[in-house]
């Protein structure tokens, strides 16, 4: 498997720090877990269904008519590469791994490239794979070149695929609101922005008969009674929404100018995360680690990507490091 973040027991087993004493900053999740309604015992005792109030409040929410909920956006992101033939794959990278991993498992032939090159390979494409916000970068695509790409691929019977799991905290920006696009598949991610990763919830948004095709593969009841209603409260939720919204962006605002006063200045980042790339990355992340604080290493770019403090006390661990490392660093 992948390495992803969130390992926090990995992380305690490494360096021997018990769990409740982790400031764990290696995710792009909001730390702020909307409140779980009361589940009613019908929805435990029933097989779930479609069409419970879900699927509406997603389409509301979403402002698009066609959507498939699915057990996370990860669900898809593995299923989606079986209901094509193999051909030839384009993931604009760096972005998160399971894309080109899921796409090479089912055999199709695949390119990670840059923002830069999209136009020298697009038209040689059958499938381009997008994250938007991206992830671990932060940088956010404008809709109306997406779209320009969604339609050179899709005059030849190609796919855009647009991992929006980033997007709740700027609605404006995402490609649903377009309405729906021949060849255009957009997904979208439950956990990260309502705080609730581990509910297991995603959507996908695109063409019926496509979203048929997808839900036939992964198969009946794949979102469990429970988590259902738990969306659907949540989906409806708009005050709550619009609270969090402001709470990311404030709290991510302060992250930047945090990490800018230890000279860690961000190349990017969106309301959930900041990424900074720089030569000390690994060491920055271990020492980090040794003081109970977890964030995420790639160390393919020498990035670290900072997800949002939850507390002032998480905040004043945080800073307090980052002093202790700026003065031991010359």
């Amino acid at each position: 498997m992948l390495e992803h973040g969130g390992r926090l027991r990995q992380a305690v087993v490494e360096y021997g720090i018990a769990e409740a004493d982790w400031v764990d900053l290696s995710t792009g999740i909001a730390p702020w877990p909307f409140p779980i309604p009361d589940i009613p015992t019908r929805a435990w005792a029933r097989l779930p269904e479609n069409e419970d109030g879900l699927e509406e409040a997603a389409r509301g929410y979403y402002g698009f008519e066609q959507v498939l909920p699915v057990p996370g956006s990860q669900a898809a992101i593995q299923t989606l590469p079986r209901l094509r033939r193999s051909g030839r794959v384009g993931v604009l990278s760096p972005c998160y791994a399971e894309h080109a991993e899921g796409w090479r498992q089912a055999g199709h032939l695949v390119r990670e490239i840059n923002e830069e090159e999209v136009e020298h390979f697009i038209d040689s494409l059958d499938v381009l794979v997008v994250v938007n916000p991206n992830n671990p970068t932060g940088r956010l695509l404008p809709a109306e070149r997406l779209l320009a790409w969604n339609a050179r691929l899709n005059c030849r019977g190609g796919w855009l695929v647009v991992d929006e799991a980033f997007m709740d905290n700027t609605p404006q920006a995402s490609l649903a609101r377009h309405g729906t696009q021949p060849g255009l598949i957009v997904l979208r991610s439950f956990g990260k922005f309502f705080g609730l990763a581990g509910v297991r919830l995603g959507f996908v948004l695109g063409e019926a008969r496509l979203l048929r095709a997808l839900a036939d593969l992964i198969g009946p009841w794949a979102v469990s009674g429970p988590t259902r209603r738990l969306g659907q409260e949540c989906l409806l939720d708009q005050a709550a929404q619009q609270a969090q919204i402001t709470r990311c962006a404030l709290a991510s605002e302060r992250l930047a100018q945090c990490l800018r006063r230890y000279d860690l200045a961000p190349q990017g980042g969106c309301a959930l995360f900041q990424s900074v790339s720089c030569e000390q990355a690994e060491q920055l992340q271990a020492f980090l680690a040794r003081r109970g604080i977890l964030v995420r290493l790639f160390k393919q770019d020498s990035r670290l990507r900072f997800g949002l403090p939850a507390g002032e006390s998480d905040w004043a661990r945080f800073e307090a490091a980052l002093s202790e490392y700026r003065e031991q660093t010359p």
